[in-house]
């Protein structure tokens, strides 16, 4: 928790018990959570969490540059804290969302391409992940 309080400082933001919590939350959680799914299992230990401050916090952590958005479907936006160059995959069966490595993101140190300045790049697949196909040749 120390390193968490440390970091959060050095982003310039004061840290409270709840912003840490989410912040360790997303550290321990790679798995591209929604802020209901961030409220619905840190609520269960902090009785006084709020869903306003679970989008408020990750809305300050964007604004940081902590997390990213993702809005792979148009109903939902999640999360992550991996500031590495990927790609994501949402599984059309299971609805999970994975990190994709792909040689097309390896410009991630060029800032202007054919003239044109990147701010952001994003990349998804959706598809059937690797273990719904497992499941599907069980059957």
């Amino acid at each position: 928790m120390k390193d968490l309080k440390r970091y959060l400082q050095k982003k310039g933001i004061p840290s409270s018990y709840h912003r840490l919590k989410i912040l360790e939350y997303l550290v321990k959680h790679r798995t591209h959570p929604t802020a209901d799914m961030i409220y619905k299992s840190l609520s269960k230990k902090i009785p006084t969490l709020s869903k306003t401050t679970i989008y408020t916090t990750l809305k300050l952590f964007r604004d940081k540059g902590i997390v990213k958005e993702l809005s792979i479907s148009e109903n939902e936006t999640r999360y992550e804290i991996n500031s590495i160059p990927h790609a994501h995959l949402k599984c059309i069966k299971c609805g999970k969302i994975y990190d994709i490595k792909t040689k097309l993101l390896l410009l991630k140190n060029e800032s202007v391409i054919e003239g044109h300045q990147i701010e952001e790049c994003h990349l998804y697949f959706k598809g059937v992940c690797k273990n719904c196909l497992k499941k599907q040749k069980e059957k």
